[in-house]
């Protein structure tokens, strides 16, 4: 496009779930209500984490983490919508958008990278019990966590560099909540062919690995419990592993059904509701799947409050 074309962008206009004023105020409540759920189920994990010395375990460290970042991603992809809703407005500055949607980028690829990260964690549990403390020893944790953050941060600045290089004309509608990459690049009027690639090639490889990393643990310890020759033992081995297990097919399943969903109705309305249930839905469960499928997280819970009162 001709450079002289260019349109330099101020805001743009998130248009949510719908424009009818008398269902703001039951949207605003149901959001409000389900982001304060995600906060504290979250906080109260990492708090039981922190101050039980018996949760201080490679398993509970990640489970830290992963609770911290649902924190952040869902603060990410519903503050700014609760503020509009709160002031009446669908407008955010075109800084803000590219902001969130390198937070959102951000956290959601963390949340893909520690998932895959637990998923070993489970894998040299059960397949290697007795090695598992020399394996998942403080310096491997430390740095199969350094590694997630560093790889997510520097996908979530390419993809937001790369939105920086488009122009856009006059439609700046985003038929969604938040600042989504598919919908603010949709948007631009000049060629989204580099941009489009890169996306494409950044989910067979930051998504397509992990999953592959935890199919294949899993696949290790179905068949290390397939030997273990007795039923309790059986049992035992998959409890330790089925907290994890749910919230890995929430996340995927949820994810995978956000974009089935837009493939298959090709609307954006459609996207945007579906998209409420990896956003905000699977972030505000996770804590509940960990606390009710596990003892150690339920006495630490029990102890931490009967210690404040």
């Amino acid at each position: 496009m001709e450079q002289g074309n260019k349109t330099k962008v101020s805001e743009f206009l998130l248009l949510g779930f719908s424009e009818d004023p008398e269902l703001q105020p039951l949207i605003f409540g149901l959001f409000l209500s389900m982001y304060l759920v995600t906060v504290l189920g979250n906080l109260l994990i990492i708090l039981a984490s922190i101050s039980d010395s018996h949760l201080h375990m490679p398993m509970y460290f990640f489970l830290s983490n992963l609770s911290f970042v649902d924190i952040c991603f869902t603060s990410t992809s519903i503050s700014k919508m609760l503020v509009n809703i709160q002031t009446q407005s669908k407008a955010i500055t075109y800084t803000g958008c590219i902001t969130q949607m390198c937070f959102f980028l951000f956290f959601i690829e963390l949340d893909n990278f520690l998932l895959t990260v637990m998923a070993y964690d489970r894998y040299v549990a059960i397949c290697h019990p007795l090695h598992y403390t020399a394996i998942m020893n403080s310096q491997l944790c430390g740095l199969l966590v350094l590694v997630s953050w560093i790889l997510s941060l520097l996908h979530a600045l390419l993809e937001s560099l790369m939105v920086l290089q488009l122009s856009f004309c006059t439609n700046l509608e985003i038929p969604h909540f938040f600042c989504e990459l598919n919908q603010v690049v949709q948007l631009a009027c000049s060629d989204t062919f580099l941009n489009d690639m890169v996306m494409y090639i950044a989910s067979v490889l930051l998504g397509g690995g992990p999953i592959a990393g935890i199919l294949y643990s899993y696949s290790r310890i179905v068949f290390s419990i397939h030997k273990i020759s007795s039923t309790q033992g059986k049992y035992k081995a998959f409890s330790a592993c089925a907290s994890h297990l749910s919230v890995v097919s929430l996340f995927y399943c949820t994810g995978l059904g956000v974009y089935l969903s837009s493939g298959v109705t090709h609307s954006s309305h459609s996207s945007a509701t579906a998209s409420v249930m990896y956003t905000v839905v699977t972030p505000m469960l996770n804590p509940f799947i960990y606390s009710l499928r596990n003892n150690d997280v339920k006495r630490a819970l029990r102890m931490f409050f009967g210690g404040q009162l």
